[in-house]
C-alpha cells in the first residue's frame, strides 16, 4: 500500500512539472529578419557576407543575390551586423516587438580603404627624358601597376613649356598614352603624370622633358583642301613637310619672303579677303591689309613681295597698292585706266617693273602688261584673246617673264579651262616658248600657277584635268631638258623661294 502511495505522488510531480515547462515554452514569441546587402553607391548585391545579431541568435550567410533569413529570433531589441573581407562591418539595429513579425532591411557596405594599396608611380615611357629633334605631334606613352585588381586607375596628364605660360591639363584618362599634337618648333616640352585609384592620394611620376626639332628651311610651301577650305603645307623636295597648324583654316595662296623670313598668305576674314604674315613656323599671324584684295575670283587672286621683304604689292579690283609688311604705308601704285579689275601681280628682282593681268568681272577679256613704277606701261605680253590666262611670275634677272594662257579660247560661267598652257615671255626680244608644249603636257589637262626655281634652271606648277573636278598636282619641269617631274600630289598653288 505504502509503495502504490509513493508511485502516485512521484506521477503527481512529474505530471505536474511536465506541465509547467510546456507552459513556458509556449509564452516564448519569435519574429523574422529578412534582408538584402548591397555594395554603397553601385547596389551590387553582396555574397557570402556574414550575417549575426546580438545578442547573439544564429549566424547565416547571404547567397549569390545578396539576400539572407534570420527566423525565429525572440521578440526583443537587436544589432544586426554584416561582415566581409574588403568592407566595413555594417551594424543596423532592429526592433523584434511581437511574435510572428518579419522585418525586412537593406545593409549597404563599403569598401575598407584602409586595405587598400595606392598605385605605383607612373613610369613615363615615351619620349624618353631629355629626347630632342622630336616631331610637332607626339605620342606619350607611361605605365602604372595596382596591387589593387578591382581598382580603376585614371591619369591626369600635365604639359608645361619653356615658350609662354600654356599649361595642358588632361584629366581623367583611362588609356596609357596620349597623342600631343599642334606643338611648336624648337621649343623644350615638360610632362608629368599623375595616376588615381579613386581611393588613395594621386601618385605623381617624375617630370620629364623633350624638345621639339628646330624649323626647317623648308622652300616649298604650297596648299591643300580639307573640307572645302584651303590650308598651307611646308615642305621640301624629299616630301618631308608638315601643315601650318597655327594658322587659322582657308587660308592660300603662300608666297615667302627669304628676307623677311616671313610667310605671306590669303585668308578671308570678315567677308574680305586680306593679307596675312605669319613666321617660318605659322605662328605669330598677322592681318596686314585694311583695304582688301580683291578681283574677279578670291582662287585667282595673287600679290607679290618686294626683293628686300619690307612691302608687299596687291591688287584691289582696279587698284593696285603697296604696303608695309606692318601694314603701315599704304600707297595708291596704279589704277586701270578702262575700269577693269586686277587679280594677279608680280614685283621684279630689282623692283622696277610690276607685271600685271587684268581682266573684266567674269575673269576674261584678259590682258597681262608689265608697267614701270610710275605707271607707264612698258610691255604689252598678251590682249585681244579668249579664254582665261595668268600665272605672272619674273625670272631673277627680269628677262623672262612666266605666264599662263588657255589657248583653246574656251569661256563660261564658271571659268573652266580646257588646255592652258605655260609660256615663257622673253622681255628684250618679245620672243615666247610654250613650255607645255615641249614638255609634253598630256591631253585634257591644264598647266597652273607657274613659278621660276630660285636659280631660274626649273619651273614650278600644277597639272590637273580639264574636267575641274579631279586632284591637282605639282609638278616641275627642267628648262635644260624640259623634262617632267611630279613633286606633290594633291596639291596646288606652288611657291618655290
Amino acid at each position: 500500500m505504502k509503495n502504490l502511495l509513493n508511485i502516485f505522488t512521484a506521477f503527481v510531480i512529474l505530471f505536474s512539472l511536465t506541465s509547467c515547462s510546456e507552459e513556458l515554452v509556449s509564452k516564448v514569441q519569435t519574429g523574422t529578419v529578412k534582408g538584402t546587402v548591397i555594395k554603397k553607391g553601385t547596389n551590387q548585391p553582396l555574397k557570402n557576407v556574414k550575417i549575426y545579431t546580438a545578442p547573439s541568435t544564429q549566424t547565416v550567410f547571404t547567397k549569390d543575390d545578396g539576400s539572407f533569413e534570420i527566423a525565429e529570433i525572440p521578440v526583443g531589441e537587436y544589432s544586426l551586423r554584416a561582415e566581409l573581407s574588403g568592407y566595413v562591418t555594417t551594424l543596423q539595429g532592429i526592433s523584434i516587438k511581437n511574435g510572428g513579425q518579419n522585418v525586412s532591411v537593406v545593409l549597404e557596405m563599403s569598401d575598407d580603404d584602409s586595405l587598400n594599396s595606392p598605385p605605383s608611380a607612373p613610369v613615363l615611357l615615351s619620349p624618353t627624358d631629355n629626347a630632342v629633334d622630336q616631331p610637332l605631334s607626339v605620342d606619350l606613352s607611361w605605365s602604372a601597376t595596382d596591387p589593387d585588381s578591382l581598382d580603376v586607375l585614371k591619369y591626369t596628364l600635365t604639359v608645361k613649356n619653356d615658350f609662354d605660360q600654356n599649361v595642358i591639363e588632361i584629366k581623367d584618362l583611362t588609356e596609357k598614352h596620349y597623342f600631343l599634337e599642334n606643338l611648336k618648333f624648337g621649343v623644350t616640352y615638360y610632362w608629368q603624370v599623375s595616376v588615381s585609384d579613386g581611393v588613395n592620394p594621386a601618385v605623381n611620376s617624375p617630370v620629364f622633358r623633350f624638345k621639339t626639332n628646330s624649323v626647317p628651311n623648308n622652300r616649298f610651301h604650297y596648299v591643300k583642301k580639307s573640307n572645302g577650305n584651303y590650308y598651307i603645307v611646308s615642305s621640301n623636295e624629299a616630301g618631308s613637310n608638315f601643315n601650318f597648324t597655327a594658322l587659322p583654316a582657308n587660308s592660300w595662296r603662300p608666297r615667302l619672303s627669304q628676307n623677311a623670313q616671313q610667310l605671306a598668305f590669303l585668308r578671308t576674314t570678315g567677308g574680305s579677303t586680306h593679307i596675312f604674315t605669319a613666321k617660318p613656323d605659322g605662328s605669330q599671324a598677322f592681318q596686314v591689309t585694311t583695304i582688301p584684295v580683291g578681283g574677279f575670283n578670291n582662287a585667282e587672286l595673287d600679290f607679290s613681295w618686294s626683293t628686300n621683304g619690307k612691302e608687299l604689292l596687291y591688287p584691289s579690283f582696279t587698284k593696285l597698292y603697296r604696303i608695309n609688311k606692318d601694314g603701315s604705308g599704304l600707297e595708291l601704285v596704279y589704277t586701270t585706266p578702262d575700269g577693269s579689275f586686277i587679280s594677279e601681280c608680280d614685283w621684279s628682282y630689282d623692283g622696277s617693273m610690276i607685271a600685271l593681268k587684268t581682266n573684266d568681272p567674269n575673269g576674261y577679256n584678259a590682258k597681262i602688261i608689265v608697267i614701270d613704277m610710275l605707271g607707264n606701261v612698258i610691255k604689252t605680253v598678251l590682249e585681244n584673246v579668249n579664254g582665261a590666262a595668268g600665272g605672272l611670275n619674273f625670272s631673277v634677272d627680269g628677262n623672262l617673264l612666266l605666264y599662263t594662257y588657255d589657248i583653246s579660247g574656251h569661256q563660261d560661267n564658271n571659268y573652266r579651262q580646257l588646255n592652258t598652257h605655260i609660256f615663257i615671255y622673253n622681255m628684250q626680244t618679245g620672243d615666247v616658248t610654250d613650255v607645255s608644249v615641249a614638255s609634253e603636257k598630256p591631253d585634257g589637262t591644264n598647266d597652273l600657277d607657274p613659278r621660276f626655281s630660285p636659280n631660274n634652271a626649273e619651273v614650278i606648277f600644277t597639272n590637273t584635268s580639264n574636267d575641274g573636278i579631279s586632284v591637282k598636282n605639282i609638278m616641275k619641269v627642267t628648262l635644260q631638258d624640259i623634262t617632267r617631274t611630279a613633286l606633290f600630289p594633291d596639291a596646288e598653288m606652288p611657291d618655290w623661294e
